[in-house]
């Protein structure tokens, strides 16, 4: 079955533009540490470019996660059965996704982004090497509950949320998140969740900073997009991607840092920037066995089976739906 237009949920002012993407870039903009969500890499240019990132050799997460995902086909079958509705999370990779969908015969895919043309050409691509599967594509911010189409919605479901991206928030955000898929998929679901492992630093920040310069357009491409679509006047050229290890916090962090004195206009408010001064744009938090437990446990999800990559580099995690309980 061809995919459909597909729906949108995301909120939009009279120019087209998010007003959650607004709110967010004048708030962070006005903090002591300026700050931006991640989520907002994700416009059509910005996933277009984490496209280009995961086929870089210094990015190893994709291929560690497709390595997984190719072995472990048939223990993906016999753990998550056939008949599910898959609900991705972030529009589907074209190497990931197509592995999982062939492994377990789902009934349906919906995949959920905030990044319109790229969601809805992810999923035309997807209903092309399955034509038999019923592609339901929802634009949508998946940080709040999504009400998923009616055609899926009485089905199992199983959430996939590759890529490591609960890494990309913080303990707080990443719990409301796992608990906001929990409410999303219902009672009796279950989540394939991809969760990179702590490493050296130098493996890392290689990563997240590579030598062909990939990643620093990524992450400037967040401020050529406030211009574009926050009248924004931001100097691009005067912000300089920076990506380093913070070890207390066991995460990498991105930034982009200004090499000189700035000021600019973002929505028709001034904002100023002193010389070395930084936006943190994202957050990569790497996990131990331990502590990916008690993050899904927060978040109302039980794991059941984990994988490993064959350098154990990188893990995938399949956990239930937590069932309820009144105490411990």
């Amino acid at each position: 079955m061809r995919s459909s237009e597909g729906l949108s949920l995301v909120e939009t002012d009279e120019n087209g533009v998010a007003t959650a993407f607004r709110a967010d870039v004048l708030q962070g903009l006005s903090e002591p540490q300026k700050a931006i969500p991640a989520r907002w890499f994700y416009d059509d240019i910005g996933s277009e470019l984490f496209e280009d990132i995961t086929r870089l050799p210094e990015y190893y997460p994709t291929r560690a996660e497709t390595e997984i995902l190719s072995r472990h086909g048939e223990e993906f079958r016999q753990l998550i059965g056939e008949g599910r509705a898959v609900v991705e999370f972030g529009s589907g990779s074209s190497v990931k996704t197509p592995l999982l969908l062939d492994a377990i015969a789902p009934a349906a895919y919906v995949p959920l982004d905030i990044a319109g043309d790229f969601l809805r050409a992810s999923a035309e691509t997807l209903a092309t090497k399955f034509p038999d599967l019923p592609v339901h594509p929802v634009e949508a911010d998946f940080m709040r509950e999504v009400a998923l189409p009616a055609a899926a919605a009485h089905l199992p479901k199983l959430g996939f949320f590759p890529g490591s991206t609960i890494g990309n928030m913080v303990a707080r955000t990443a719990t409301d998140l796992l608990r906001t898929m929990r409410a999303t998929l219902g009672e009796g679901s279950l989540l394939l969740i991809g969760m990179d492992l702590i490493k050296g630093p130098a493996v890392l920040e290689a990563a997240y900073d590579d030598a062909a310069g990939v990643t620093a357009r990524f992450n400037l491409n967040l401020a050529e997009r406030i211009n574009r679509e926050l009248d924004g006047t931001i100097p691009v050229d005067a912000l300089r991607h920076v990506a380093r290890w913070n070890d207390d916090f066991a995460r990498i962090e991105m930034h982009l840092e200004a090499s000189r004195d700035i000021a600019f206009d973002v929505a028709g408010r001034r904002f100023a920037m002193g010389e070395g001064e930084t936006i943190h744009t994202e957050n990569s938090h790497k996990f131990s066995r331990r502590s990916a437990t008690l993050l899904l446990l927060a978040g109302g999800w039980t794991p059941r089976a984990r994988w490993l990559d064959s350098e154990g580099r990188f893990s995938m995690i399949l956990a239930d739906a937590t069932i309820p309980r009144s105490a411990p």
